[in-house]
């Protein structure tokens, strides 16, 4: 074989070495002989070597495009993929521990939460009060529960099984439950749910896994709207929010809010949360019914078919019952008096008297009922704790049983209340107090009549609005804007100030209800540098010193009353005068808003004058 012959790819010869491809031409052949195949080799050395360099280029810019394209596909994943995740219900609806259950009321959580005891659901007292009723009563004390009807009252010992009715005659009927109504916990008063119920309009039903209890108070109409497939309800509107519960297809929810892509709603089994809209149905309007009437209602009144037109008769003692016909003689149209016999004395429900059987059958033959007061405010009552006396039912019912055996003692018309500088706390045990007596004085027939002040803040404790219920009258002192030791001199009654205690009453207490009294005394003003004094006197003794005085009196427009001012040495002198202008434009006033008539403290202290516009407003003229 010649050496011409050999492979290509590695030949010997005398050319030094293993020679490649261009032997030939390095041994001094021509270069002619092989040219094609040599440049074909050529190429195909140097493409090997930019393939060497390209190709992992190349595999390093695909393995990055494949993990971007995993890493944006993940992203996407993630953003457009619904959330696994499910809430802690416990934590959702902040449950308590085992025992612990909270209010879904209505189709709002609320703040407050009711107990399980012995497998029995109770609210706490303050619960009960604020959202279904306000009538039970807990006398600390001697550890009882009460509840005054329109026609009687009940007791039960707390912890206990041990239940008392009471009619108004106070006669006794007992019974038994099979269950604790009532107990405390922690120093906490409970009331069993069933219990609560039995006396209050409202129905509920309890839930587990977690506790929770479904409230409703009143009726209505929501919207409603089916779930059209399977799907999760969750706690925000988004496919990330976590899952509260699942809900199926055909199942039916309360719609409480739409939004653009989800609807708040509220399942069957009262779980707040959200849904999308494309997975809800049409929505449909449900009117749901009231829960049963169970809170007694039936407070008959024993208000009068005409106005009112009521004046107290002050009588300090038992003397004073001769000056009836006096105090009497001038006044025209009135048609009830109030002689002022009853005074508080002690913690126990004792009050001294004045009454007189001869008063009531002259008072009567003059055509007057008789409405005798028991009042708080004379000396005699000085050491008289209100609490103490209103807050334990022992001494409660005694003051009940006293009044309503005096009463009927003496043939009594009614009773009037005057309890004034009532405490906060004794706010409570007040209320009670007016529901117990009206029980007896509604089976007896005497009207039952109670004293506020013109509604202020302050004494929003006195519950006009019960005492609306319960109650015939409620009269409205409607005096006292400006009172002895005020720190600036100012109107006895000014317009505005009158206006506004009818007003604000009548919001809160049927209008026939409503009497408005007026004053008949003025008050006498002496400013001298920072020290202000006053002293109240009656119309014709205002007159007197206006007189006395020489006072220009002019017309206020502001407090629609004459008013006259004078200086005299370093003191400033004012008066704002009660008079039949004064009266006349008050009357107007309680003409414009209904009411059930008027009211005048006191009798005797009036000019004759003020009788005329008092007629012509009993005779709707």
């Amino acid at each position: 074989m010649r050496q011409n012959d050999l492979p290509l790819s590695k030949k010997t010869d005398d050319c030094k070495g293993i020679v490649w491809y261009n032997r030939n031409e390095r041994c001094g052949q021509g270069r002619d002989d092989f040219p094609a195949w040599a440049a074909f080799t050529t190429d195909a050395r140097k493409g090997a070597g930019l393939m060497k360099k390209i190709i992992p280029v190349i595999v390093a810019i695909v393995l990055i495009l494949i993990i971007g394209a995993v890493g944006i596909g993940a992203k996407l994943l993630e953003k457009y993929s619904y959330s696994k995740e499910r809430a802690d219900l416990t934590e959702y609806f902040d449950v308590q521990g085992e025992n612990d259950v909270p209010i879904i009321l209505q189709d709002e959580r609320i703040e407050e939460h009711a107990k399980i005891f012995d497998n029995r659901c109770y609210f706490d007292i303050a619960t009960v009060h604020k959202y279904f009723n306000d009538r039970f009563y807990e006398d600390k004390a001697a550890q009882l529960l009460v509840y005054a009807m329109p026609h009687g009252f009940w007791t039960v010992g707390i912890g206990t099984i041990n239940f008392s009715d009471f009619g108004a005659d106070f006669e006794e009927a007992g019974m038994a439950l099979d269950y604790v109504v009532s107990r405390y916990e922690d120093g906490v008063l409970y009331i069993e749910a069933d219990f609560v119920q039995r006396y209050s309009n409202f129905t509920y039903e309890l839930f587990t896994e977690p506790n929770r209890m479904q409230v409703y108070t009143e009726g209505g109409e929501r919207l409603t709207a089916p779930i059209l497939k399977d799907t999760q309800v969750r706690y925000q509107g988004g496919i990330k929010s976590d899952i509260l519960t699942d809900v199926s297809g055909g199942d039916t929810v309360v719609v409480l809010d739409e939004m653009e892509t989800w609807t708040k709603v509220k399942t069957q089994d009262s779980i707040i949360g959200y849904v999308e809209n494309k997975l809800l149905g049409e929505q449909e309007t449900e009117t749901t019914s009231p829960p049963p009437a169970n809170m007694p209602s039936d407070y008959e009144s024993i208000t009068r078919d005409h106005k009112i037109n009521l004046g107290w008769h002050v009588i300090g003692g038992v003397g004073g019952n001769d000056t009836l016909e006096s105090v009497a003689s001038q006044t025209k149209g009135l048609n009830v008096i109030s002689p002022t016999w009853f005074t508080l004395t002690d913690n126990e429900g004792a009050f001294s008297s004045f009454a007189s059987a001869d008063y009531v059958e002259r008072a009567h033959a003059m055509g007057l009922e008789v409405w005798a007061l028991i009042g708080n405010v004379n000396e005699e009552s000085a050491d008289v704790d209100m609490y103490e006396l209103l807050s334990r039912t022992s001494s409660r019912w005694n003051l009940i049983r006293n009044l309503i055996a005096t009463a009927q003692e003496y043939d009594l018309d009614g009773i009037n209340i005057d309890f004034e500088n009532i405490s906060l706390d004794a706010g409570e045990p007040f209320i009670q107090f007016i529901r117990e007596l009206s029980v007896p004085c509604r089976k007896y027939g005497i009207v039952l009549s109670v004293d506020n002040y013109v509604p202020m803040d302050h004494t929003d404790h006195y519950d006009r609005a019960e005492q609306g219920v319960v109650a015939d009258y409620v009269i409205i002192m409607g005096y006292d804007e400006h009172y002895n030791g005020s720190k600036e001199a100012g109107s006895v009654a000014s317009i505005n100030f009158v206006e506004k205690g009818i007003e604000n009453t009548v919001a809160e207490v049927p209008a026939n209800k409503v009497i408005n009294a007026l004053p008949f005394y003025t008050r006498l003003w002496e400013t001298k540098g920072t020290s202000v004094s006053s002293q109240a006197v009656g119309m014709e003794m205002a007159r007197e010193y206006v007189s006395n005085h020489d006072i220009a009196i002019r017309w206020d427009e502001v407090t629609c009353q004459n008013y006259g001012e004078f200086q005299s040495g370093e003191s400033f002198c004012q008066v704002w005068l009660e008079d039949a202008d004064s009266i006349r434009v008050k009357l107007n006033i309680m003409e414009k808003y209904e009411i059930g008539g008027v009211a005048a403290w006191r009798l005797g202290f009036e000019t004759a004058d003020v009788w005329d516009v008092i007629e012509d407003y009993m005779s709707g003229s």
